[in-house]
């Protein structure tokens, strides 16, 4: 007979994969232990191997989560319909709000691919691909002369505006000056007259 699930089954994941990311970002992929992160995560780790087998499966799983958080955010903020400049500023600060508060989540996606199967590492990919693609469209509405370069600059262009949101989390600090909505216009900005400036 199949082990039913308690109530707060999908509470408790949730938060041993915030302790996890924590404990991952803190230590290092190789160094955390799931000792400790059972510690962090205030359970036995009888009951965190209920959850996940091993160490690769929460690393996977706070990836996913992650990146599926982000890539929902940014199809709930998407307007095909807008104006491509103000779809672009609208995507950016989407992304940007979905890394409030997830910068350890964020520290693991970008370390952790070592960790991975070549199965999960599929996955990962194919989330990735997917959000990149989206932004990568706007920006070829809005400067078409990219794709037509040889080799095509969209996949440049595209790829150095995620590099500025990516590591956004090792210098912004919320309640500082610069808000996120701010940021996301400063970036935005960049890359408009950026893409303006490539013929």
């Amino acid at each position: 007979m199949a082990r039913t699930r308690a109530n707060d089954f999908e509470e408790k994941r949730r938060g041993i994969l915030m302790s996890a990311a924590a404990v991952f970002a803190q230590n290092g992929m190789e160094k955390a232990s799931m000792a400790q992160i059972a510690e962090h995560s205030q359970v036995s780790k009888a009951l965190l191997y209920h959850y996940y087998a091993s160490k690769g499966d929460l690393i996977f799983a706070i990836i996913r989560g992650h990146l599926e958080e982000l890539e929902a955010a940014i199809e709930a903020a998407d307007d095909p319909a807008a104006e491509p400049q103000q779809r672009l500023r609208r995507l950016v600060g989407a992304v940007l709000e979905s890394y409030r508060g997830a910068d350890n989540e964020h520290k693991v996606q970008l370390n952790a691919a070592p960790a991975l199967t070549p199965d999960q590492q599929g996955e990962i990919t194919a989330i990735e691909k997917r959000v990149v693609r989206r932004f990568a469209t706007v920006i070829s509405e809005i400067n078409p002369g990219l794709d037509k370069k040889t080799p095509s600059l969209v996949t440049p262009v595209t790829m150095s505006l995620f590099g500025m949101m990516n590591w956004v989390y090792m210098w912004f600090r919320d309640g500082g000056p610069l808000t996120r909505e701010k940021y996301a216009d400063l970036a935005t900005t960049l890359i408009l007259e950026g893409v303006k400036a490539v013929t």
